[in-house]
């Protein structure tokens, strides 16, 4: 008997696959998982220590870049009303508010169908297509003139100009959405006898959520990136009209907390935008 045998183990060379040493493996991930919040914070402690240290000895004009002090102090000033303007933040801040919102709610509602319908019409493809992408590569001043001219001065032009700034990178994520749907999952609708307008509502829509949610973000920080352009329009109250008024005498301290104060709330309302998102397409990333 052989010594395989003895051991209790089949002998070479009968067909039983001989078992095999299970390997644990460890230390691998998914690229870019993990929370990053510590990291952020360590970085803002950074730059505001750098920042810190470059204004308080010298190394950086007053008149380039105030010490933070001066933009905490800048900030009651303005709350108060007591800037350029005579007007308080909140009234600035409220303004704009109003038109960056406005924008992009009627961006919202109007984008996102056409993107959808670009995505399952070659019709409406071959009808919003060149438009957008004729006008999605201008800068909003290239057409800031001609927004003045049709709509005068007042409130409607600084909303136009915002809204086409967040209209076509909506659509643009609408379509490449409803683009991304799987054609195994549109034809099992179809062999369960669902009709084209179940299939959109039911599988296109949901499937389109994740690209059209990334949209929504992008296209809000467009109309926050164009809210200084739209002021620009005989504005008397606003954030970017606040921080154009204070540039004209060199309040440069005032400039940096406006900009402070967009960045802040174009950053609360997209981690809102973030956590709308995990609540309404929970299955994002586990496909």
């Amino acid at each position: 008997m052989s010594a395989t045998a003895q051991d209790g183990q089949p002998p070479p060379g009968d067909g039983t696959p001989v078992p095999q040493a299970t390997r644990h493996v460890s230390g691998y991930s998914v690229p870019g998982e993990g929370s990053s919040v510590a990291i952020s914070i360590v970085t803002v402690i950074a730059l505001f220590a750098l920042w810190w240290v470059a204004t308080h000895f010298g190394w950086i004009r007053d008149i380039f870049l105030p010490q933070p002090e001066r933009i905490f102090t800048s900030f009651i000033e303005a709350w108060n009303g007591e800037i350029q303007g005579g007007k308080p933040l909140w009234e600035h801040f409220m303004w704009s508010l109003i038109r960056v919102f406005a924008a992009f709610a009627l961006a919202c509602v109007t984008a996102i169908p056409a993107g959808i319908a670009m995505g399952v019409s070659r019709i409406a493809r071959g009808i919003f297509d060149p438009p957008v992408e004729f006008y999605r590569p201008l800068p909003p001043l290239a057409y800031l003139p001609l927004i003045v001219i049709w709509f005068g001065i007042e409130e409607t032009a600084k909303i136009v100009l915002i809204y086409l700034a967040c209209f076509a990178p909506l659509a643009m994520a609408a379509r490449a959405g409803v683009k991304s749907v799987m054609i195994e999952q549109i034809n099992a609708a179809y062999s369960m006898g669902a009709s084209k307008w179940q299939v959109i509502r039911h599988v296109i829509v949901p499937a389109a959520m994740p690209e059209i949610f990334t949209g929504m973000r992008i296209a809000i920080g467009f109309g926050w990136t164009t809210l200084v352009a739209a002021e620009m329009v005989a504005a008397t109250a606003g954030l970017g009209q606040m921080v154009l008024n204070a540039s004209n005498f060199l309040r440069t301290d005032v400039v940096i907390m406006g900009i402070v104060v967009i960045g802040a709330v174009a950053y609360l309302f997209d981690l809102l935008m973030r956590r709308v998102e995990r609540l309404v397409v929970p299955w994002k990333g586990m496909a």
